[in-house]
């Protein structure tokens, strides 16, 4: 098994990738989180956006798993299955469902906005999908999982549930906690039920067996996160963070695959930073430059639409990513967004407020006012189309390439200098497989 996974605040470009790549596999799982992620893929022409299915649903050959990492939203399924079966995307045969993926409840949503409110001045900036709740419940012991639907009395553990939501509402309102749903909870809950028997159509399965099964088989099977490494509940930069294992490893629990099953581990990263809601961030430009960053890349949340925070690239974090995740090969997205500018600046040490150099990432970046240090370099002109090599690519790129490479330690075998498939450019002498 494979892994590819962000090594930054996510959102950089693991869709596109997982798509370019899908032909090479026979199974493409996605491993933890839900419908906050947002994985877009252009082709043809068209944009799309997936949110909780894996990003190898467009290849007919490919078997795509949604693993127990996971966890969904069913009415925002439902609609996600219904607009590819629009585009004539055999849905039923290629999407598989773990019965062990927890359930998003519609009074997860209500708390999600609840308790974000409650953080006040020190909200997370979370998507208010209902996340962060549900992985709680989780953790908790009281949450639904998938295969819960099948079970002849799963409407009273659901109603279970949503009295105990209810009990958390009104300790976090103050008030009586029926109060607090919003008037139209009933049709709510009514589309949350229908997308459930919806749903009863697709095939649930043990997925733990049936990716290690595939294993056994010699199938190729690659694992796609979801947001990034410095997002992830124990390695981000925590509190500002999502609510699950974002890393390498996650994949091994959000799978059910053993370490030693692992084989390559791809990193993803943009050719600079960006990130889209609270906390930290030590390169981010608030300026004309951060603003042209934004406008030249595109830069607004594919889950959410908010502009994404932007500034340069951050080697202490990046080192720190590809240290946590064990990265063999890296994959650096948008090298075309950096083409206007004359200068390019990366972050390599990071002076701290007791005036220490370091090219380590702080335990307590959250509170550390961080100056970061930066080396410039020369901007490059545009990627030009049919180029077939890492040779033909322009000269200050190619030098911005190899010095990443040289202080990271990892390859850089794959350049995206577009949204499209074909703006992807891979080392002949470093294959993927």
């Amino acid at each position: 098994m494979d892994i590819l996974l962000g090594l930054q605040w996510g959102d950089e470009g693991k869709g596109k990738i997982v798509d370019f790549l899908a032909p090479k596999y026979d199974v493409v799982a996605r491993f933890q989180g839900g419908p906050n992620a947002g994985h877009t893929l252009f082709f043809d022409g068209l944009k799309h956006v997936l949110h909780q299915i894996p990003s190898g649903i467009f290849r007919p050959t490919i078997q795509n798993v949604v693993g127990n990492g996971v966890v969904l939203d069913a009415v925002i399924l439902k609609r996600e299955i219904e607009a590819l079966q629009k585009l004539g995307v055999d849905v039923k045969k290629s999407l598989f469902f773990s019965k062990k993926a927890q359930l998003i409840l519609p009074t997860h949503r209500i708390l999600d906005a609840a308790q974000e409110k409650a953080k006040g001045n020190n909200k997370i900036g979370s998507t208010l999908k209902g996340i962060s709740p549900t992985y709680q419940d989780k953790i908790g012991r009281s949450g639904l999982r998938l295969g819960d639907t099948l079970y002849p009395n799963f409407e009273e553990r659901y109603n279970t549930t949503k009295t105990k939501h209810l009990e958390r509402l009104g300790d976090l309102n103050g008030n009586a906690s029926e109060s607090i749903l919003p008037a139209d909870f009933g049709q709510i809950e009514k589309e949350f039920f229908a997308a459930i028997e919806f749903l009863k159509e697709f095939k649930m399965i043990e997925s733990e067996y049936f990716v290690n099964d595939a294993i056994k088989a010699n199938k190729k099977v690659l694992a796609e996160g979801a947001q990034g490494t410095l997002l992830d509940i124990d390695f981000g930069s925590y509190p500002f963070v999502t609510s699950s294992n974002t890393v390498s490893a996650g994949a091994c629990t959000g799978l059910g695959v053993a370490p030693s099953k692992v084989k390559e581990v791809f990193g993803i990263f943009k050719a600079y930073c960006t990130r889209v809601g609270s906390g930290p961030f030590p390169t981010e430009l608030e300026d004309e430059t951060g603003e042209s960053l934004r406008k030249f890349g595109g830069e607004f949340g594919a889950t959410t639409g908010r502009p994404r925070r932007c500034g340069w690239l951050d080697l202490p974090s990046l080192n720190y990513a590809v240290m946590i995740n064990g990265v063999t090969q890296l994959f650096m997205m948008k090298a075309d967004v950096l083409t206007p500018f004359d200068e390019i600046k990366v972050c390599t040490h990071y002076k701290l407020e007791d005036g220490t150099i370091t090219d380590r990432v702080p335990h307590d970046i959250v509170t550390q006012n961080i100056e970061p240090i930066y080396k410039t370099f020369e901007g490059w002109e545009d990627v030009a189309e049919g180029i077939t090599s890492f040779d033909q690519l322009p000269k200050n790129l190619q030098t911005y390439i190899e010095f990443i490479e040289e202080n990271v330690g990892a390859p850089i075998t794959l350049v995206s200098f577009g949204p499209e498939r074909n703006a992807t450019l891979m080392r002949n002498e470093l294959q993927v497989i």
